[in-house]
């Protein structure tokens, strides 16, 4: 699966978050769907997105999320559709209210190779992504955290760069076997009718699209969906790992 999301590195977005409802979703998506297309890389529409997450031993990303500190990074695995076709090792940079994501791609033999605790593979990759990562496994110990699954569907419009997504039935997963098991345990993190809008732009975000996400009275937030299923695990176990 081509991932849509995947611009240069280090080219800085814009990154709002809204927590809707399931009938709030009907009626912008009818609304945006007049304007906008459905992402063309996408099938039927809606893709699976399941990420495992990494954190240090003293959970540097979730803390520093929670205080809201203003330059930081998480680093995760992801995939599409429980599928190992397209596997990606990922850094989330956030620069204040600007994001930007860092990207290179994995084989299935490194990806299990990550997960099972070495990362000798990345070493002598060149990737910035891959040798940052690296330099935390070796020095801060990385470890995966929370698996993260849920549902997009996603809106493009081409002037600005504009990507809007609905993600929905947001579950943490256990990991117990292999990542790519669509059948591991998971938890529900959100109820039934709840959902993040997420809207991303690099240059500018046009007028009516700004009036249409505002006319339905949806509640801006910095939910991380990270951190609510880190909540999830500690809710249910006590411990974040």
């Amino acid at each position: 699966m081509r991932n849509s999301e995947e611009r240069s590195p280090y080219a800085f977005r814009h990154e709002l978050k809204y927590l809707i409802t399931g009938w709030q979703r009907e009626i912008i998506a009818e609304r945006l769907g007049c304007f906008l297309e459905k992402d063309a890389h996408v099938e039927n529409g809606i893709y699976t997105i399941r990420s495992l997450y990494f954190d240090d031993r003293v959970n540097t990303a979730y803390e520093e999320k929670l205080m809201g500190t203003e330059s930081r990074k998480k680093y995760r695995i992801r995939c599409y559709n429980y599928s190992d076709h397209t596997i990606k090792l990922e850094c989330k940079n956030k620069q204040g209210s600007y994001i930007y994501k860092e990207s290179a791609s994995l084989t299935r033999k490194e990806t299990d190779q990550i997960i099972a605790g070495d990362c000798s593979c990345l070493a002598g990759r060149e990737e910035p992504v891959c040798q940052g990562f690296y330099y935390q496994c070796m020095s801060n110990q990385l470890r995966p955290v929370v698996v993260v699954d849920y549902e997009r569907v996603p809106f493009v419009f081409d002037p600005g760069e504009v990507r809007i997504t609905f993600d929905c039935n947001l579950r943490e997963a256990v990991l117990m076997g292999t990542l790519f098991d669509a059948g591991l345990p998971v938890f529900d993190v959100m109820g039934a009718d709840e959902l993040i809008m997420e809207v991303k732009y690099t240059t500018f975000l046009p007028e009516f699209i700004r009036d249409i996400l505002t006319t339905q009275e949806a509640v801006q937030t910095a939910a991380s969906k990270y951190v609510m299923c880190c909540d999830s695990r500690i809710y249910r176990t006590g411990v974040l790992i």
